[in-house]
């Protein structure tokens, strides 16, 4: 079994790189699921830890998954830089408004990537059983090689009976990636089911405060981050490393 977690900064890289992760999703803004990083930071990971596979996410805006013309532009040029900035994988998704994956931009931003790793994101988790299932063929024909899932739950934990319905349409052609509230306790369920892969924040909540009476503005906004929990990480690697 591999475990992928998804990190921030230079610091969650390192925990990653310590225990073992076969490797990160990059990322910022975790708060919003998930942003696409900066260069600096991808240059600052890599620096940090050359040896350590990196897949950024391109992800330019929160919300839904349907972009324009101008913001898949923005999506190819921030591929493009990742491959320069030592990224060996991306993390894509692409939705139309009718509730489909969007063919021609997940081809394009395929076509950016050049030989790039591609995993497919949670966007996924938006379509019904049926269409999911039947998008696991399409993405493969795609060239995608990863599709991250929750198995359409708010939870992957609950999550089991479409996971299992999408790695037996992968066909071994792709991976299936439990991932999304995912449960160490989790981990015998999704393994059993022959998903050899699982996805992990492994964070927890950061609030230093203001230190002093507060003012209205301070008051009103949210001072807390997420960071990368050692124990967190040590406990999934341990999990990952007795299932083998």
């Amino acid at each position: 079994m591999q475990l992928e977690i998804a990190v921030q900064d230079v610091p969650g890289a390192r925990l990653a790189a310590r225990y073992g992760a076969a490797r990160i999703e990059l990322c910022c803004a975790l708060q919003m699921g998930g942003l696409t990083p900066s260069q600096g930071l991808l240059n600052s990971v890599h620096q940090a830890h050359p040896e350590l596979p990196i897949h950024v996410l391109i992800r330019p805006r929160p919300g839904d998954y349907v972009y324009d013309a101008a913001t898949v532009e923005l999506m190819k040029a921030e591929i493009s830089a990742c491959r320069e900035g030592g990224a060996t994988g991306v993390v894509i998704g692409a939705l139309t408004a009718a509730g489909a994956v969007d063919v021609p931009v997940t081809k394009a931003l395929i076509a950016a990537a050049r030989g790039l790793h591609i995993t497919f994101h949670r966007a996924i988790d938006h379509l019904g059983d049926d269409a999911a299932i039947a998008a696991v063929v399409l993405l493969a024909d795609l060239g995608v090689s990863r599709i991250l899932t929750s198995g359409g739950a708010s939870r992957a934990g609950d999550g089991a009976k479409r996971l299992a319905a999408m790695h037996e349409a992968g066909g071994g052609r792709l991976t299936i990636m439990a991932g999304g509230g995912v449960d160490i306790a989790d981990f015998p369920t999704f393994f059993a089911l022959g998903i050899n892969d699982v996805h992990m924040s492994a964070k927890r909540v950061i609030d230093h405060g203001t230190g002093g009476p507060a003012t209205s503005a301070a008051l009103a906004d949210d001072t807390s981050y997420y960071a990368t929990d050692e124990e967190l990480v040590a406990l999934a690697a341990a999990a990952v490393g007795a299932l083998g």
